[in-house]
């Protein structure tokens, strides 16, 4: 991600589009390997509350990227966030484009 690397969103701060690497398969790859890290933790431990962590992580994070990273995306890079989109799975390949 190079220069574009940052946690949240600063309404005041434009980035450069990354689609290059990870990101040319799916538009979240980090939040795809926090998921999938944790999701081995029930396999480790299973009890409810490994399975609560799951659950809650995935929430956070739909929320975090449908409700403030895709509405900013799209709003600073316009027409070639949403091109990417169309690409792109939001956390899997093909899964969750932008129609």
């Amino acid at each position: 991600m190079g220069a574009s690397w940052r946690v949240g969103v600063d309404a005041s701060e434009q980035t450069a589009l990354v689609t290059s690497g990870a990101f040319a398969r799916v538009r979240n790859p980090i939040f795809t390997a926090m998921i999938t890290a944790l999701a081995g933790l029930p396999l480790m431990v299973p009890t409810w509350v490994s399975l609560a962590a799951v659950a809650v992580l995935v929430a956070a994070v739909e929320i975090q990227v449908r409700a403030v990273e895709e509405p900013y995306l799209a709003r600073i890079h316009g027409r070639a966030y949403a091109e990417y989109g169309v690409r792109t799975g939001r956390f899997l390949p093909g899964i969750g484009r932008i129609r």
